[in-house]
């Protein structure tokens, strides 16, 4: 096992458990219990982790936001599903916003081939992702550059989605809560979504299950504002209803993709 997929693992038991032991990674892991505190170490430096005796804790605030690196490895099976099923959803001739982030870049990956779409994108990897896509029309809002994060912030990048109205907005999110709504770290990034929001006609989110009842530093908007939720497992309990409430269509992806494997050999 490669270390940086170990280390993404160790973090997202961190992430579900909220503690790790070094004896039941190193066993599940395989590998000794030096090794195992090595990557703690390294997580406890990133600020991922606090190293306790005998493992660590989480070590994240709500307004930490984990390396794009980092999140890129998080559920990235249910990543790929989610993304290739919000691609079934936008049409030949859409015009639609792909927000920043590790899911929404996969829904752009998935594009790739189509035809007559019109791509409006704060994020560099979404535009670098497509810039050879002869039949997609691919807008670059411009603004200030977070390195690292590649999305672009700032009154250029707000301005833009001002005057525009995209058919759908593909939104990823790093919180989905019954009460918060929908979340993200970083205040800079937040703002150019609320733009992105205000400028959509249907708001589609984009959101695996380990981020239902999280929330981050920045509220983003309410649940009545999504449209859409294309996830990898159905909510429960209080999400689930207010979702309900709020008339938000979830879309389950695992189920449409198998729907369609079914379809395929009938």
């Amino acid at each position: 096992m490669k270390l940086n997929r170990r280390r993404s693992e160790l973090l997202q038991t961190l992430e579900e458990r909220g503690s790790v032991s070094v004896v039941d990674e190193a066993e599940k892991f395989q590998v000794s219990p030096m090794t195992v505190r090595r990557d703690l170490l390294d997580l406890e430096k990133a600020g991922l982790a606090r190293r306790v005796h005998g493992g660590a804790v989480i070590g994240r605030g709500r307004s930490f936001e984990p390396p794009y690196l980092v999140r890129e490895n998080e559920a990235s099976e249910a990543k790929s599903r989610i993304a290739r099923t919000t691609a079934g959803l936008i049409a030949e001739s859409d015009s639609i916003a792909i927000d920043t982030g590790s899911t929404a870049l996969e829904v752009a990956r998935m594009l790739k081939g189509r035809r007559n779409i019109t791509v409006v994108t704060p994020a560099m990897r979404v535009a670098q992702a497509l810039f050879e896509e002869p039949e997609l029309r691919v807008v670059l809002t411009g603004g200030m550059l977070r390195p690292g994060e590649g999305s672009l912030t700032g009154d250029f990048a707000t301005r833009a989605f001002q005057d525009l109205s995209v058919d759908r907005l593909i939104l990823a999110t790093a919180g989905l809560d019954a009460d918060f709504g929908i979340s993200d770290y970083n205040w800079d990034d937040v703002l150019v979504k609320q733009a992105m929001v205000r400028s959509a006609k249907e708001v589609i989110v984009v959101a695996d299950s380990s981020k239902f009842g999280r929330v981050a530093f920045a509220r983003i908007a309410g649940l009545d504002i999504i449209d859409k939720l294309v996830t990898d497992v159905a909510p429960t309990g209080e999400l689930a209803e207010q979702l309900r409430i709020n008339g938000v269509k979830v879309i389950i992806a695992e189920a449409v993709v198998l729907a369609d494997e079914h379809s395929s050999t009938a």
